[in-house]
């Protein structure tokens, strides 16, 4: 039988998740990054027209060497926020990742038949992004947070590289997406809340 424990609490979370605005916040992100995973199937169906190219396949491990060759960086790694992982760093990557496949939705977006899914998509990006550099802000007075993602440069000679850029990038979205809930839903106390009650 499984238990709920609670431990020490983590370091550098406290005033951010007891703060009534902050919690709103983390509200706020939870919503929209679920909006974003909910609306990645739907983009992807309309712009990916490659049977081939399948968003929750096995198959895309494949692609590993064609994203090399394209130029999709990898996304920062998001952990859970502990005493080597500070709730900054982690607010930090998160916007880091954001940005990145924003920048990389900005570079593919021109040479796709169907951009409105695609344009959508970035622009609840942007909603979101803005949400964490407010919650980073609150955390660290200091931080330096890019107002823009910084354009990425693909290597996209064809319409199959094309195809594979925006199947590649959702894909890497959807997982960092997933990883961005975890870390959201760590912060969001009226989940402690709920269960207590």
């Amino acid at each position: 039988m499984a238990t709920l424990g609670r431990g020490a609490p983590l370091p550098g979370r406290g005033a951010l998740v007891e703060d009534p605005q902050s919690q709103e916040m983390v509200k706020m992100s939870r919503d929209l990054i679920e909006k974003i995973l909910q609306a990645i199937p739907d983009t992807h169906a309309s712009c990916i027209h490659s049977q081939a190219l399948q968003l929750n396949s096995t198959e895309n491990e494949r692609l590993a060497m064609i994203a090399k060759t394209i130029g999709i960086p990898s996304a920062p790694v998001l952990k859970a926020v502990s005493e080597n992982y500070t709730l900054e760093t982690c607010l930090r990557h998160m916007s880091e990742g954001l940005q990145l496949h924003r920048a990389l939705l900005s570079s593919v977006t021109p040479r796709l038949e169907n951009k409105d899914k695609v344009i959508s998509l970035q622009a609840d990006i942007r909603d979101l992004v803005i949400q964490v550099n407010k919650l980073l802000k609150k955390v660290h007075a200091e931080a330096v947070v890019q107002p823009s993602p910084t354009p990425v440069a693909l290597t996209l000679p064809g319409d199959y590289e094309i195809q594979v850029a925006a199947h590649l990038t959702l894909v890497q979205l959807q997982a960092f997406g997933q990883d961005v809930v975890r870390c959201l839903r760590s912060l969001d106390r009226s989940n402690e809340e709920e269960t207590e009650s």
